[in-house]
């Protein structure tokens, strides 16, 4: 049976250059155009609900992506980066952490995460969850694939599938002890920002 930092070291191992390459090469879904158009998104619909970004945490930051938006439109925002990758925090520099092992000392007002649970086995991803509900001072920017989108949403051609399979339902489960969904990956730490009825998924 490995150990939490065996199985971290076995992650570090695999977002190498092949990996970038394979998944964010040429025709990749995300680029920088989609993650500004999500960006400014999510920035946006903090400042309708009045809260003030002033600092993020990007975990599992790979290319650096959001980073990199918020220093070109808002560059007053404290971004910190982090990465489980050893190849991606030397090419793009952020912190090497595991979201699964690690949680800040202090929160921020937005954390995002980047297709990043579906790759940590359930207590790993439960235990993560955990953390960046302590990371999480007000909004939570969450994408990933569930069960039902590997069979009839994603790209198969262009999408990892060597990942964890599950439902939207095991991940709402861990979500919602901290969080209430707002749609659109957008989840808000429970008390910290008052949503409308129909503003709130499954209310």
């Amino acid at each position: 049976m490995t150990t939490p930092k065996e199985r971290s070291a076995q992650q570090s191992t695999r977002f190498d250059d092949r990996y970038y390459q394979r998944f964010y090469g040429e025709g990749a879904t995300h680029d920088p155009e989609r993650i500004g158009h999500i960006a400014t998104a999510v920035h946006g619909m903090a400042s309708w609900w009045e809260v003030r970004i002033e600092t993020v945490l990007d975990v599992g930051a790979g290319m650096g992506m959001w980073r990199d938006w918020y220093v070109e439109h808002h560059p007053a925002v404290q971004v910190r980066s982090i990465d489980i990758s050893r190849h991606a925090c030397a090419t793009w520099g952020h912190e090497r952490r595991d979201i699964s092992t690690w949680k800040p000392k202090r929160p921020f007002d937005l954390v995002v995460c980047h297709s990043v649970l579906q790759y940590l086995d359930d207590d790993r991803a439960a235990s993560a969850i955990d953390h960046l509900g302590a990371a999480t001072r007000c909004v939570l920017y969450l994408e990933l694939p569930t069960r039902s989108d590997f069979r009839h949403m994603v790209d198969r051609e262009r999408t990892d599938l060597d990942v964890h399979h599950r439902t939207g339902t095991w991940y709402r489960r861990l979500l919602g002890e901290q969080f209430q969904q707002a749609g659109a990956g957008l989840w808000v730490r429970r008390g910290a920002v008052p949503l409308f009825e129909l503003e709130a998924a499954g209310r």
